[in-house]
């Protein structure tokens, strides 16, 4: 399943320290509309975007500057029938130093071409890992989605 499930990768001229911090303040590139810890293992967090997504997600690994994953607990679409595909998959992100630089290997564990929200979540993640997560370890500034109320 692992060779299937969605993967990206982005290289960044920063240490792996200022990477990890920046996947760990998901509200800077994924959304401001997050409940809850990102940092520590165990923490909780809710993601809400609009009516069209939201999820529980919990931190299941945390190794300081080397990966973080998360288990999704709860998940909601409003554009697919089938509501447990996200519910049990592991967004990984890998953190390892290439040629002097930073490389960030994200995947999520269980997210497969299969699935109804595949193409959805595959241009999604990809824009909030490429450009969202990159720019905001780059620049310290990123693309997240802002906060509805």
């Amino acid at each position: 399943m692992s060779n299937q499930s969605f993967t990206t990768t982005i290289v960044v001229d920063k240490t792996p320290k200022e990477a990890f911090d920046a996947i760990n303040n998901v509200r800077g590139w994924w959304s401001q509309q997050v409940d809850g810890g990102t940092e520590h293992l165990d923490d909780e967090f809710t993601y809400r975007r609009l009516d069209l997504h939201s999820c529980r997600m919990k931190l299941i690994e945390v190794v300081p500057n080397k990966k973080v994953v998360w288990l999704v607990l709860e998940n909601n679409f409003n554009f697919t029938n089938d509501q447990s595909e996200w519910i049990g998959t592991k967004p990984t992100f890998e953190i390892s130093e290439k040629d002097g630089k930073t490389e960030i290997r994200f995947t999520h564990e269980g997210l497969v071409p299969g699935h109804e929200c595949y193409n959805i979540c595959h241009d999604a993640w990809s824009f909030y890992i490429q450009k969202s997560l990159h720019n905001l370890i780059m620049t310290g500034k990123g693309e997240p989605n802002e906060r509805e109320d």
